[in-house]
């Protein structure tokens, strides 16, 4: 199923993105962030792809949304390590991977339950955010000398916090009351 195959080619490229981070010079920041907008773009066709042939999958849910934190997570962090991400920004780092292993847990304790935590349009835009943010900083690391890309990945970053801080805490009040309501039961 070619949309599955897409959402696992992204988890697949995070080490040869990683593999470019230790290579140094202008040409491996370029395959580093062309490697990631690609495996952005996988991430609208599988979900696009799986609906439109109707192959949407219980693997294609569970594992779409892991790819997206696997890949944002890992890049936030390798950006942290090369000082692309530091100061205060890295609080903000610091809350995106929070909220996305709160959100994991969350998901992982209410499938135990059988109850599902949909995926929300928010949660959607979230991520595009992130993806948008971490792109910028990579063409910051290609372009040091150019401050507007990083300044427009910082704020993005910041844009990217807020929506995942506001989407962490709509995805926790619904586990919340489910459970709650679960136990009245």
């Amino acid at each position: 199923m070619l949309p599955n195959l897409l959402t696992l080619s992204r988890v697949f490229s995070i080490p040869f993105i990683i593999l470019c981070f230790y290579i140094e010079g202008f040409w491996s920041h370029l395959s580093a962030t062309l490697l990631f907008i690609i495996a952005c773009i996988t991430d609208f066709f599988d979900g696009y792809l799986a609906r439109q042939w109707k192959q949407v999958s219980a693997f294609g849910r569970f594992m779409d949304p892991v790819a997206d934190k696997l890949l944002i997570s890992t890049i936030l962090l390798m950006l942290s390590g090369m000082g692309v991400i530091n100061g205060l920004h890295l609080i903000g780092a610091s809350i995106i991977l929070a909220r996305e292993i709160m959100v994991s847990g969350l998901r992982e304790f209410m499938s135990e339950m059988r109850m599902k935590v949909p995926v929300t349009k928010y949660a959607k835009w979230k991520t595009v955010m992130q993806m948008l943010s971490v792109t910028c900083l990579l063409c910051s690391a290609m372009f040091p000398d150019v401050s507007s890309i990083k300044s427009i990945g910082v704020v993005t970053l910041w844009l990217a916090v807020i929506m995942t801080v506001f989407t962490g805490a709509r995805y926790l009040r619904f586990g919340i009351v489910k459970m709650a309501n679960k136990s009245l039961t």
